[in-house]
């Protein structure tokens, strides 16, 4: 069971179909290296075999820190061939193309990589007191894990250019003002909240929420024409599934539809 699997850098706990992934770094304010990219892979791929799960909690241990960005020391002394190895970019392309909708909940700073990770989620719940930011080009770098891409995407690219070339930090009611959140709550409710949030969708028919998804994600990379064809053969898809069949005749017979995720 997906429930005794373990990890090094992260907690897992799931419960209702929904599963809580908190990243447990606290010495090093939660900075992702190798390793727990590597992990938080291997975790997203394990996501899709699992019927237990229909929707993730992706978060991070203590009140101050969602993720601080990479691990400096690990990245001072990073090569230009070890930076291209690093299992950060499949991490985030497995969260983004995951069946499962992904929630982040920050809990506090969401910076560099951090503020990526978020990025590459679903929808995101923030603390209020949050702050999220890009200060790579303070360091002589750049934002590499989806940053420059990602970003432009959803709040436009002038404010993206604003936040990635000036290195600015946006506080939590800014962020749901840019449409990166979608609510600003007092720390000690914001758990509660994701998982309010993850518990409408998981209500909902499994295959039709992750070829939603899949649907909406191609939508930023087509043409209008195109994304309404392949809106429309999906639909078709999902027209034959189990679970369609199911949430109709429920609607008919006026009664709460059971889904299976066929």
């Amino acid at each position: 069971m997906l429930q005794e699997k373990t990890f090094k850098n992260f907690r897992l706990e799931i419960s209702d179909y929904i599963a809580v992934f908190t990243l447990d770094r606290p010495e090093v304010r939660n900075a992702i290296d190798a390793e727990t990219w590597g992990e938080l892979l291997s975790f997203m791929d394990y996501v899709e075999t699992c019927d237990d799960i229909r929707a993730v909690i992706l978060t991070g241990a203590g009140t101050r820190t969602f993720a601080a960005g990479a691990d400096l020391k690990e990245l001072q002394t990073r090569t230009c061939a070890e930076h291209i190895r690093t299992p950060c970019r499949a991490a985030l392309l497995s969260i983004e193309n995951s069946s499962r909708p992904v929630i982040a909940a920050v809990n506090g700073y969401a910076l560099g990589g951090g503020f990526e990770l978020m990025l590459a989620c679903d929808l995101c719940v923030a603390a209020t007191h949050a702050r999220f930011g890009l200060p790579e080009t303070g360091l002589g770098i750049m934002p590499a894990a989806g940053g420059t891409q990602r970003l432009p995407r959803i709040i436009g690219v002038r404010r993206a250019k604003e936040m990635i070339l000036t290195g600015s930090m946006i506080t939590a009611e800014e962020a749901v003002a840019l449409g990166l959140a979608s609510a600003a709550v007092p720390v000690e409710e914001l758990l509660e909240e994701a998982k309010k949030l993850a518990a409408k969708i998981v209500k909902k028919a499994p295959v039709a929420t992750g070829i939603a998804k899949r649907s909406i994600n191609q939508s930023m990379y087509t043409d209008l024409a195109t994304g309404i064809h392949t809106e429309s053969v999906m639909c078709a898809m999902l027209l034959e599934t189990k679970d369609a069949r199911e949430g109709i005749t429920a609607f008919l017979e006026k009664r709460t539809p059971e889904f299976r995720g066929r």
